[in-house]
């Protein structure tokens, strides 16, 4: 029984790390630009599947990316420098996902000779960098041990976000309480910040 309880720890912080990853970023990404970007490219294509497609492939790889940067950036900072600085950082990114977001016109330049999985996953991969969804990857990549986890987790959230925008479209857009949705995302960055700052985490994990 002794011996199992290092496997039960770790199983218990990658559920954790699943989990968590998964819900704040299926809430980040609600009236996120990569959304928007869903919502254009389905009415633009009306072709759901190869569309839903190639945002999995570029998220998969976009996120792996942030993750592993995450626990690099993590394994080279001491633990009370990666305490306060990613404590800081969830709270930022709090206070960032309650700004409305919207396209640029370099968002919506597609090459229709790609096709629309090979456009839709350019599209996809290109509008993510550097985006809220991909900095809070980065932010839980070093937060929690399992990159696997963080990962999947956070690929399975966007998912759950826009898979349901390419297939219904844009009605589903106007009646999504997206300030609503925002506000408990926030609330969820500024209490894993909170958590991190006072050490109240160590325990937990």
């Amino acid at each position: 029984m002794i011996r199992s309880r290092p496997l039960v720890c770790v199983q218990y912080r990658a559920m954790e790390s699943l989990l968590i990853s998964i819900g704040v970023v299926a809430l980040a990404e609600i009236g996120d630009k990569t959304q928007l970007l869903s919502f254009i490219l389905a009415a633009r294509y009306r072709r759901p599947w190869p569309i839903i497609a190639g945002i999995l492939v570029a998220t998969s790889f976009n996120h792996a990316m942030a993750g592993v940067a995450g626990a690099w950036i993590g394994s080279l900072l001491s633990p009370g420098t990666l305490r306060w600085g990613l404590g800081l950082s969830f709270i930022a990114m709090a206070a960032w996902i309650l700004v409305p977001d919207r396209l640029d016109d370099a968002d919506l330049r597609t090459q229709p000779r790609l096709g629309v999985f090979g456009t839709t996953l350019c599209a996809f991969f290109l509008a993510e960098m550097g985006d809220k969804t991909q900095i809070a990857t980065v932010a839980l990549g070093a937060r929690f041990d399992s990159i696997a986890a963080v990962v999947a987790g956070t690929t399975i959230g966007m998912m759950l976000a826009n898979v349901p925008a390419v297939i219904v479209g844009e009605k589903l857009a106007h009646r999504l309480p997206v300030r609503l949705v925002h506000g408990i995302a926030a609330v969820i960055f500024a209490v894993i910040g909170l958590v991190t700052l006072t050490g109240g985490a160590d325990g937990l994990l």
